[in-house]
């Protein structure tokens, strides 16, 4: 439990005014001390994370947050980083005062359900006050439940929990396959992956674990071979594998390498689909084409790696999209929770495959790009795009195939 990956858990955020019970909530729901509870407001400053096991639902990330209304310059700062958390929260609690519910909670749950989050409301110190009839059955008719609580006193804790697991969201109890629904029963797929110096020492990075991972799963064969170590394999197979799945950074010599019957993607287009939506991306790398010199180029990744000397992000994608352009282009890079706000800058955004964060981080991200009219794709498809094989690796995807063909033809 303690080695599932942050992006592989269900984010449950928790908002509310200063000093309603946040903290203690959270202290409550993981048995443990993880915030610091205090009667003075604003003691949460930035948001605590708690990663646990909440069974039957499996591993997910608690996220406490500083209050919404906090004030000052500093406050302003703290609500910010709240506000942040909203991106990445797959289901909502409003912890809220019993006797008071006004205008910040009807903020969250709005914002909750305009991003079809689930929400649970928490009438915290129960003892000390009651929410009004009306406003309970208002809230039950929109769909959020609520549960009554005094936390300081250990009452209402096993109902919240009972609430989470009832509110949880379909897609996390039956998430979609990264790979195991391309290839049939008993299939075999081909996994290409380099041993670089982006290769954690002693490990394999996470995309290539977890696609590994799902093949088992699906009850399905996995070949792994280093890049120059792919035709070799090929030939002693007794039947061609049903895919070769490659790092993004191997795809031209993978792709020459690889019979043209073969289907051939990557990693990273497979978490295009896996964490984000695909046919937008696929859409979205059809903006290369239209880059000129000088246009802006904004990097998003989900990790906060130190970058080495040949950084994907930084230097090889930047080189090749150049190379295709031919001129200079102007990257910026953003690392981790941070995503500029106004994006009306930039010409085309580049997602990393988001191995580091979950699937609503990055359909928000999706969402504001769609808002802003600002191009959005990621590494595997902006590099499959630049070098010439964009329609070989998208073969694996009909509809984003298709949805491609019918956008170029359109132009």
């Amino acid at each position: 439990m303690e080695r599932t990956p942050k992006s592989m858990r269900l984010h449950i955020g928790i908002f509310g005014r200063r000093n309603v019970g946040k903290s203690s909530l959270l202290n409550a729901l993981t048995r443990q001390h993880v915030s610091i509870v205090s009667d003075v407001a604003g003691t949460t400053t930035d948001p605590v994370e708690k990663p646990m096991e909440l069974l039957p639902l499996g591993p997910v990330l608690f996220i406490d947050t500083a209050g919404v209304d906090d004030v000052g310059a500093l406050g302003a700062e703290r609500v910010a980083k709240t506000r942040k958390v909203l991106d990445r929260t797959d289901l909502g609690i409003i912890v809220a005062d019993s006797g008071e519910w006004g205008g910040f909670e009807e903020g969250i749950a709005a914002e909750l359900k305009k991003r079809k989050v689930p929400v649970l409301v928490v009438f915290n110190k129960s003892d000390l006050g009651r929410p009004a009839p009306e406003l309970e059955t208002r809230l039950r008719r929109e769909g959020i439940r609520s549960v009554q609580t005094a936390v300081g006193r250990g009452e209402g804790v096993p109902a919240v929990r009972d609430a989470l697991i009832a509110a949880a969201p379909d897609d996390f109890l039956a998430p979609d396959p990264i790979i195991g629904d391309l290839l049939p029963e008993g299939g075999l797929a081909v996994l290409v992956v380099p041993i670089d110096k982006e290769a954690p020492k002693g490990r394999i990075i996470l995309p290539q674990v977890q696609t590994i991972r799902d093949l088992l799963d699906h009850g399905q064969l996995s070949l792994v071979v280093r890049e120059h170590e792919l035709k070799t394999a090929l030939a002693r197979l007794s039947r061609k594998p049903d895919i070769v799945v490659t790092d993004s950074q191997a795809f031209a010599q993978v792709a020459s390498d690889t019979p043209a019957e073969v289907k051939l993607t990557s990693f990273s287009i497979l978490f295009a689909r896996f964490k984000g939506e695909l046919t937008e991306m696929v859409c979205g790398a059809t903006a290369i084409g239209r880059l000129r010199p000088g246009d802006r180029v904004l990097v998003a990744e989900s990790c906060t790696h130190h970058p080495i000397e040949d950084d994907i992000g930084r230097v090889k994608i930047p080189n090749w999209l150049q190379q295709r352009v031919g001129g200079k282009l102007e990257f910026t890079t953003h690392q981790g929770h941070d995503f500029p706000p106004d994006l009306s800058e930039f010409r085309l955004v580049i997602h990393c495959g988001a191995c580091m964060t979950n699937r609503r981080a990055v359909l928000n991200r999706v969402v504001k790009c769609r808002e802003a009219g600002v191009s959005i794709t990621n590494y595997g498809l902006s590099i499959a795009y630049s070098l010439g094989i964009f329609e070989r690796a998208l073969e694996p995807f009909p509809a984003a195939l298709q949805a491609y063909r019918e956008r170029k033809v359109a132009r």
